[in-house]
């Protein structure tokens, strides 16, 4: 077997420059400094100079590669490890020489499209792709052999582009899910970004600093240099199902933490750095905006709307607008399109109407080109939410797929389109903007030559903006990483001890009696009973022997009881879980604690029908009630904490606890340390509970009577006077102490 490429890495150190990395490509020496050969040409171009500025490079490299080169650059998809396929079972790997790569050719289906592919050295050499999406969670040195192979197979190309390989976040604890939490549990994990917004309102916002820096020395040291992450969105529509994964409803807290995360993890407040990481900010114009929760991964949600006058500025761009100050590398658009019928007036930065045209924001040549890089200054990449050429195409539905292409890249701005590797299709755009294609055949009504093809123009416009990024990066110097050195970073306990301090700090304390906390005088001679509720009752009996076990190990100075008849203190923990990430429920998506709901189900214009169906966001939810009586009759107490993953109604099961907490994807552990007294809490809630489905109720014509575009804290202005009390507040969830379950609120003991 040949030797893996991070053993045969030489390293050439310039004097107060940077290190030269190679495997195979020839390095120059000139003026006392080394260079590396890009061109394969044995002679100095002005592209090989580091000392001069990225995108200077950039220009004049893209001009010596091929249309071929070129059209490969427009595409990133997901790709797969020589020793990692589980999520392909039908697939067999057949591993190059080093026993690294994957070189067997792959045929199958995923949720974004139909993929015959190449083994990975065909990807590279001759496909001559650059951009991959990696998905899986192998171990720091298999993840960094990984990518240096990747680099060395591209040296060997006549003109040298190194690999970016990217990931979604890695950092954050929480179920994973493909396309969202791809990967977890290798890196240091913190609680979800909910938790890292409640324990920054709790605490400071000196906390994202830590994680920012954990999150850019892990990235670089196994030398992955691009993160889809963050998400500047804004709920403001709870029943969103990608509410998880944002910093929750306020729009000044979200801006807050991107004007300190963006510079620590690019490395500089000047954009990215060659230790740093870049960022793709997501998903312009604010994903939060949905119609009544519809996700635009499915066609019932394909529309973004803004109900509300003013929304639009007021809302959902800041935090973009800060990430364009702190220079985010690139960012990316939603799926969706906006719906001006369904919409109030909104306006650009310079005060005019936005123009409102009915194409995926990908598509969408007024928000990209005109809203963010001429009024709001964006000078990074577009980056292609992924799917958009073949499933999640929302109003180009007319057009073909080269097309598809030809539109977003030529038309609209976008640089790097996400699905699959669609050069085909790319060089069937190029051709067309030359030959008699459309001399033969009818282009759709509404849409010009020059707007469906790809031209030399926009081809070296979006090449040059991604390899920018990449020089900036230090990629064609240096793109190796040394994988026991990765090890050495990935497992230091301090990144992870400040992730746990984070998972504590992120447990909100909603109600106590008195209860809380657990002291040993309080527990001294009682019998505990515990148990896990989830969506799946499987998942709930194997979290219950887990907590046991944990319980017992911990030591807590506590007897446990299976029988809840003696139990003196119960501790429940809720897991609720509703809909799914790619596709439509049969009506709104649940956000009750609730068990076998009968709830409306929803026609083709998402408007409620007289047919229903039954809904489960958490089994045995209704045995709460039966227990906490059960505890209640002889003097016990009820202890419960809800996961935060959307915003829940939780009026099934607060009136029957003593004590109730919520996490955000936080460590079982982090939520017993406040529970048992060994940490006081100190989270607030970043999004706003609903009180119950009347707040959220939906007409016959499919309005909500909270506006969709509305944060949870503002949405009281807009609610009828009769469901308001008598503080004028109708929308958060009110429990018997009186408090509200709204943007930030939280207890302390």
């Amino acid at each position: 077997m040949a030797k893996k490429a991070s053993e045969h890495v030489r390293y050439y150190q310039n004097p107060n420059g940077p290190v030269i990395g190679t495997v195979s490509r020839k390095v120059i020496e000139k003026d006392g400094l080394y260079f590396k050969d890009l061109d394969g040409s044995g002679e100095f171009q002005t592209f090989d100079d580091w000392r001069l500025p990225a995108k200077e490079r950039a220009e004049a490299y893209v001009k010596t590669l091929t249309t071929k080169e070129k059209i490969a650059q427009l595409f990133i998809s997901d790709w797969r490890m020589g020793k990692y396929h589980d999520r392909f079972p039908d697939h067999k790997a057949v591993l190059d020489e080093s026993g690294v790569l994957d070189d067997a050719e792959f045929h199958g289906k995923t949720i974004f499209g139909e993929q015959h592919l190449p083994g990975t050295t065909e990807l590279i050499k001759e496909w001559f792709s650059r951009h991959l999406i990696l998905r899986d969670a192998p171990t720091p040195e298999d993840m960094t052999d990984w990518i240096n192979q990747l680099h060395a197979v591209a040296e060997e190309c006549e003109h040298f582009v190194p690999v970016q390989v990217v990931s979604n976040s890695r950092n954050e604890n929480g179920e994973l899910i493909f396309g969202m939490n791809d990967a977890g549990g290798v890196f240091a994990s913190w609680p979800g970004t909910l938790g890292i917004a409640s324990a920054v309102r709790g605490d400071s916002i000196e906390l994202v600093d830590e994680f920012a820096d954990c999150v850019r020395r892990e990235w670089d040291a196994v030398g992955m240099k691009k993160g889809y992450m963050y998400m500047a969105d804004v709920i403001s529509d709870p029943r969103w199902q990608r509410s998880y994964g944002t910093f929750g409803e306020d729009p000044k807290l979200i801006c807050d933490i991107f004007e300190r995360i963006i510079p620590i993890i690019q490395g500089s407040k000047d954009g990215v750095t060659p230790d740093g990481v870049a960022m793709t900010v997501k998903h312009f114009p604010g994903g939060g905006a949905r119609e009544n929760g519809f996700d635009p991964h499915y066609k019932m949600g394909q529309w973004n709307v803004y109900q509300t006058e003013g929304s639009l500025q007021k809302y959902h761009l800041p935090g973009f607008a800060t990430a364009i100050s702190a220079k985010a590398s690139s960012i990316m658009p939603y799926y969706a399109k906006p719906a001006k019928e369904k919409s109030a007036p909104q306006t650009d930065r310079e005060g005019r109407e936005m123009e409102m045209e009915p194409y995926g924001f990908a598509y969408n040549k007024p928000f990209i080109d005109g809203l963010l890089r001429k009024q709001m200054g964006f000078e990074g990449y577009v980056n292609s939410d992924t799917g958009i050429v073949h499933n999640m195409n929302w109003g180009v539905e007319m057009l073909d797929k080269p097309e598809r292409i030809g539109f977003a890249v030529t038309h609209a701005g976008v640089d790097l389109i996400s699905g699959l590797f669609d050069q085909k299709e790319g060089q069937e755009a190029y051709a067309r903007s030359n030959n008699d294609y459309y001399e033969k055949n009818l282009l759709p009504e509404g849409f010009k030559k020059e707007e469906v093809v790809l031209t030399d123009e926009s081809l070296d416009r979006a090449v040059t903006r991604t390899m920018t990024e990449m020089f900036a990066l230090g990629m064609f110097e240096n793109p190796y990483r040394d994988p026991k050195r990765a090890e050495e970073v990935i497992y230091n306990q301090t990144d992870w001890d400040h992730a746990m301090e984070a998972h504590r700090k992120s447990v909100v304390l909603l109600k106590n009696d008195g209860i809380l906390p657990l002291t040993a005088e309080k527990c001294d001679g009682k019998k505990v009973y515990v148990e896990c509720f989830h969506k799946d009752p499987k998942m709930a009996e194997k979290a219950t022997e887990s907590l046991e076990k944990q319980m017992a190990e911990d030591a807590m100075g506590v007897t446990l009881t299976n029988n809840v008849e003696e139990a003196d203190l119960a501790i429940l923990l809720l897991q609720p879980s509703s809909g799914a990430y790619f596709s439509a429920t049969p009506g709104y998506l649940e956000l009750d604690l609730c068990e076998d709901k009968e709830v409306c189900n929803v026609d083709e214009e998402g408007r409620p029908t007289a047919e229903t169906h039954l809904e489960t966001t958490l089994s045995g939810v209704k045995r709460i009630a039966e227990i906490a009586e059960t505890v209640h009759s002889h003097g016990g107490k009820v202890i419960a904490n809800v996961n935060i993953t959307l915003a829940w109604e939780v009026g099934n099961v607060e009136p029957h606890c003593d004590a109730f907490l919520a996490g955000f994807d936080t460590y079982v552990s982090a939520t017993l340390d406040v529970i048992f007294g060994r940490f006081a809490p100190t989270g607030k809630l970043p999004v706003t509970l609903p009180r119950g489905d009347e707040v959220l109720a939906v007409n016959a014509d499919g309005v909500c009577i909270s506006p969709n575009d509305v944060p949870g804290y503002d949405k009281d202005q807009y609610l009828p006077e009769e469901l308001k009390d008598e503080n004028g507040k109708g929308y958060a969830y009110r429990d018997g102490a009186g408090n509200y379950y709204e943007l930030d609120f939280g207890l302390n003991y």
